[in-house]
């Protein structure tokens, strides 16, 4: 028993392996997805094997990152306006037009330009819109 707990590692541990959040991993658990053990003093442990079993394959997503994200909307650059040390990029992806604020050295070391393919990757935990 001793020599298994050695080889489990902590919430943070395993999360931060994985790429993913300690919050993301206590829903995981709860929901069944992935398989827990707790210690004497109640902690969750998850093993290598867990660990492993879970760990998002380098092609995951077509970008080759291996992002927890969900919303990942792939279109084409519009426009991008540089101003200063920022710059706003538009991306028409299908239906949903998508502006994001970068710094100006992005824009450059990605090459984003009107006509350039590119994804946007949205990770919010709430977005708010109230009219006054």
């Amino acid at each position: 028993m001793l020599m298994q707990m050695a080889r489990d590692l902590g919430l943070g541990e395993a999360a931060r392996e994985l790429g993913v959040s300690v919050d993301t991993l206590r829903r995981w658990d709860r929901s069944g997805k992935v398989k827990t053990t707790r210690d004497a003093r109640g902690r969750r442990r998850i093993s290598r094997e867990e660990i492993e079993r879970l760990r998002p394959s380098p092609r995951r997503h077509r970008t080759g990152q291996t992002l927890s994200a969900r919303n990942r909307f792939e279109g084409v650059v519009t426009s991008v306006e540089s101003d200063g040390v920022m710059a706003l990029v538009e991306l028409e992806a299908g239906p949903f037009r998508i502006t994001a604020a970068v710094t100006r050295d992005a824009v450059v070391e990605l090459g984003l330009a009107p006509g350039a393919r590119a994804v946007a990757t949205v990770k919010a935990t709430s977005v708010m819109v109230e009219r006054l």
